[in-house]
């Protein structure tokens, strides 16, 4: 999973989100470690926590983005309040974490309109967020679908 994020990372990033400038990022614990006072093991949980509410959240932005194709292919009034209002949280989160790339593309999904672009987004947020913690991603993807079977 980690080596296919990877990949789609870098095709992400040097392609259509190249204007971001993050395709060469790398977390750095160290930073975030030294700017909050917290310890090392904090950060780490912290980042665990984050990136299981980062991979939760993608499917409520996938919800969100159904919802405006459907208001715009029945020509309604597109309103994208919900869907920046968990970007804002979210991006709250990865700046206090210090993870730049994530922040990067939480401000895009706040600023933009197209669905297309804002899907490119989400898919490239998804994949950072494996590569930040595999494992913790992984285990919080298992999870969605054993619940996801479990409902059915």
């Amino acid at each position: 999973m980690q080596n296919s994020a990877q990949k789609v990372c870098d095709e992400l990033f040097s392609g259509q989100l190249a204007h971001l400038n993050i395709q060469d990022y790398t977390y750095d614990i160290q930073e975030a470690v030294r700017e909050l006072g917290l310890d090392e093991d904090m950060i780490e949980q912290l980042v665990d926590d984050y990136v299981a509410q980062i991979i939760k959240a993608i499917l409520q932005f996938d919800e969100y983005i159904e919802e405006l194709k459907d208001f715009r292919a029945n020509k309604r009034k597109l309103d994208y309040t919900p869907f920046r209002e968990l970007a804002h949280k979210n991006l709250g989160v990865a700046r206090n974490l210090r993870i730049k790339n994530a922040e990067a593309l939480l401000c895009e999904l706040m600023k933009k309109d197209d669905l297309e672009y804002l899907l490119i987004c989400l898919e490239a947020l998804k994949v950072c967020a494996i590569n930040l913690r595999p494992k913790c991603a992984y285990d919080t993807i298992k999870l969605i679908q054993v619940k996801h079977s479990l409902s059915f």
